[in-house]
């Protein structure tokens, strides 16, 4: 009996000192799981991590030159009241700076309610605009001086990329707050540093700057030329533009040379 008892202790020993064992070997193998995990952060592209948000003054300089240019167009292209969409524009801008005065980085229904009234508001503008050019054009009640239709057009064109790029730059990856936050890991874009991060700095990121050459690039070429897009929703809006900016800058090119010629 006695024998047998010094066996079971032996062996529960044994057993023992293995689960002590195995413990010391999970607790050894743990941390080293934790730094892989953190290796793999740390190799994340920078798009794709959390920032403290854009610089809110390019957005707010080129979104003024925009309400500035609308009203340079004369009154007979201008949605009626003229004042009426400058106005409100010029309102929800200074509401949306005040909101955040310097990084876009402010979570809120409202907030983005309000940046994408914005957006439409100058959007509504400038095709209320286009489209009575483009109708005085076909008329021909526009156009008599090749130097004012120059203008006008160019004011319509400009503004149209400066829309445009804002459109991109607000519903990429859920817009600026969602992209400063990583919230998707999806692009809508693809742009050159992404598919080529060895030719970027490790910090970049798009920002609205690299919208707007979309839009202006887009607007020029009448199709995508170095940023491609990847969703429905970014295809149908570059198609878009590229088919505004064509019939704008086709009429307006042609009338233009039509007079001086």
């Amino acid at each position: 009996m006695s024998k047998s008892a010094d066996g079971e202790q032996s062996i529960g020993g044994v057993l023992g000192a293995m689960r002590d064992q195995l413990a010391h070997l999970e607790r050894l193998v743990q941390p080293e799981v934790h730094v892989v995990k953190d290796v793999g952060e740390l190799l994340k592209p920078a798009w794709q991590k959390a920032t403290e948000g854009e610089n809110r003054l390019p957005v707010a300089a080129v979104i003024t030159a925009a309400i500035a240019l609308q009203l340079l167009l004369p009154a007979r292209l201008v949605f009626k009241p003229t004042w009426l969409l400058p106005a409100l524009e010029t309102a929800l801008l200074v509401g949306l700076v005040i909101a955040n005065p310097k990084r876009i980085n402010r979570s809120s229904a409202l907030l983005r309610a309000a940046s994408l009234s914005l957006i439409a508001a100058i959007s509504l503008a400038n095709m209320w605009s286009a489209g009575h050019l483009i109708r005085g054009l076909i008329n021909h009640t526009e156009g008599s001086d090749a130097g004012t239709l120059l203008a006008n057009g160019a004011a319509i064109y400009v503004t149209n990329i400066v829309a445009f790029g804002l459109w991109y730059w607000e519903f990429d990856r859920g817009g600026p707050v969602a992209r400063a936050r990583a919230q998707r890991a999806y692009p809508d874009f693809l742009f050159p540093q992404m598919s080529n991060p060895e030719l970027a700095n490790p910090d970049w990121a798009p920002n609205f700057i690299d919208y707007l050459y979309v839009s202006f690039t887009n607007a020029t070429a009448f199709s995508p030329t170095d940023v491609m897009p990847l969703s429905r929703w970014a295809k149908a809006l570059m198609g878009l533009q590229s088919a505004v900016s064509l019939t704008t800058v086709g009429l307006v090119i042609a009338r233009a040379v039509n007079i001086l010629k």
